[in-house]
C-alpha cells in the first residue's frame, strides 16, 4: 500500500482511534487516562501517523531524569512507552517516520539518550531501531505480561541532526 501520511502532535479527540490501535496490535494495553496523562505531560512528543482521514499509527514517549543507559552519570533520557501502526499501513515508512520526529523532539526537550524496551521475537521492529541507532543494552528477563523478555535497547541523541520535513 502506498499513500500518503502526516506525522502530527497527538490530539485528545485522537483518544478513541490510539486506544484502538493500541488494543488491535499490541498485546499490552494502556488505559485511555493513561494516554491522556502522556499527551498532558508533554504534548510535543506523542506523536500520531494519519493517513486517508484517520489516525493510522501513534508514538507516546514521555521524558525521564536518571541514571543513564549509555554512561556512568545521571541523564535527562527520553522513553518510547508504545508505538503501533495498523497493519494495513506497515511498510510505507509511518513507524520509522515516527521515530525520527520522536527522536528529534525528545532532543529539543533536552534528553541526550532515548530507550525502549521491544520483545525479543519482534525482529522488524528490532531491525527498524537498529537503522536509527539503537543499542541492545540488556535482556529484561520475562517483561511481558506473557513471560516474553524484552530487550532494552538505547540510542545516543547527542549526534542527531534534524530529519527535515515531518510529511511523507
Amino acid at each position: 500500500m502506498q499513500g500518503k501520511y502526516t506525522i502530527r502532535e497527538f490530539r485528545p479527540e485522537d483518544l478513541e482511534d490510539v486506544v484502538n490501535i493500541n488494543k488491535v496490535c499490541l498485546p499490552e494495553n494502556y488505559s485511555p487516562t493513561f494516554f491522556l496523562e502522556h499527551h498532558y505531560e508533554d504534548p510535543r512528543i506523542f506523536l500520531v501517523a494519519e493517513a486517508d482521514g484517520k489516525v493510522v499509527g501513534y508514538n507516546m514517549c514521555r521524558i525521564e531524569f536518571g541514571m543513564s543507559n549509555l554512561r556512568t552519570a545521571f541523564a535527562r533520557k527520553g522513553h518510547v512507552i508504545s508505538i503501533a501502526v495498523l497493519q494495513d499501513y506497515r511498510g510505507m515508512g509511518i513507524g520509522r517516520r515516527l521515530m525520527e520526529v520522536g527522536m528529534q523532539r525528545i532532543k529539543e526537550n533536552g534528553a541526550t539518550e532515548l530507550y525502549l524496551e521491544v520483545r525479543v521475537s519482534n525482529n522488524p521492529a528490532i531491525e527498524l531501531y537498529r537503522r536509527l541507532g539503537f543499542k541492545a543494552a540488556k535482556i529484561a528477563e520475562g517483561y511481558y505480561r506473557d513471560g516474553e523478555n524484552a530487550y532494552m535497547m538505547v540510542a545516543d541523541l547527542s549526534g542527531l541532526s534534524a530529519p527535515g520535513s515531518a510529511s511523507n
